[in-house]
């Protein structure tokens, strides 16, 4: 087994944030990052139960949908949250689309009130969104339906959470809150040597414990390397496809994508290409 000179995996890797985000062991992980930033929004989370990732539609012609973790709390309230390591045209987009599934999975048969349960999605993005390029320092953004007019929510149980990562810029001496130390641990886990001074809190010794490489017996570790490869080819060819939405270089892009592999879904979501026209030029590759 060869040796990743990074002591920590990577989060923005599938592999690094199933782990520790998305396993029963781990689940105390995922609850104490949830309840820091949804604060008070969904009260204090005790508990959750992990569900399937894969959502299809209500029949055979609808997309289906692919979550990275989906999960409800004691509640019955559920949460989306994604990893989204690359600009993606039509992402907000995709966030509503897929806040859909938990919305429809709620209706019950026969007489029913109509009524939901919370449904939370979060999106923890390895880029800025173009339209907030000149805002540098805000980065949290939480979105719900507003009265325009009065400016007050008009409508509570249907949340999207984004945080702009590239935007936290805090170093370890400038960290004042719990959820300023998650944030810097979302962005610098692969960066870190140790684990930081300030992070001592019980919470962070079972996350550096899980995500310490050479822990991992020789499976993970070839599937981690296999995902940080990925995420690095994805990153390397992607950022830049994105910049003026040039229909070639999705194309393109999506052409080195079916040459490595990648699944069908994977390429559609990363370019923005239907999945209609991956299929043809998937036709044209072989």
């Amino acid at each position: 087994m060869k040796t990743l000179k990074e002591k920590y995996i990577n989060l923005f890797t599938d592999f690094g944030f199933k782990k520790l985000f998305g396993t029963e062991f781990n689940k105390p992980i995922l609850i104490d990052f949830l309840n820091e930033l949804l604060s008070s929004e969904a009260g204090v989370i005790t508990d959750l139960t992990f569900l399937s990732t894969e959502q299809l539609g209500r029949n055979q012609f609808d997309r289906r949908a692919i979550f990275d973790i989906h999960c409800k709390n004691e509640d019955g309230e559920y949460f989306i949250v994604e990893l989204q390591k690359a600009k993606q045209n039509y992402f907000k987009d995709r966030s509503v689309y897929y806040s859909t599934f938990p919305i429809q999975q709620q209706a019950e048969k026969g007489e029913w009130n109509f009524k939901l349960k919370a449904v939370y999605t979060i999106g923890i993005l390895d880029f800025v969104f173009d339209e907030d390029k000149t805002d540098k320092d805000f980065f949290h953004h939480q979105v719900k339906m507003v009265d325009i007019k009065t400016q007050k929510i008009f409508y509570d149980k249907l949340t999207y959470i984004y945080l702009e990562m590239p935007k936290f810029k805090k170093s370890e001496d400038e960290l004042e809150s719990h959820f300023e130390k998650w944030l810097f641990v979302l962005k610098n886990l692969h960066k870190l040597t140790d684990r930081p001074a300030k992070l001592q809190e019980k919470i962070f010794s079972q996350l550096f414990e899980q995500a310490e490489i050479a822990q991992f017996d020789e499976k993970e570790y070839e599937a981690y390397e296999e995902s940080l490869k990925e995420y690095r080819d994805l990153k390397n060819s992607l950022d830049t496809a994105f910049d003026d939405g040039k229909f070639e270089e999705k194309i393109e892009t999506a052409l080195r994508g079916l040459e490595k592999k990648y699944s069908i879904e994977m390429i559609a979501d990363m370019t923005g290409l239907p999945i209609e026209e991956i299929e043809k030029l998937n036709q044209q590759h072989l």
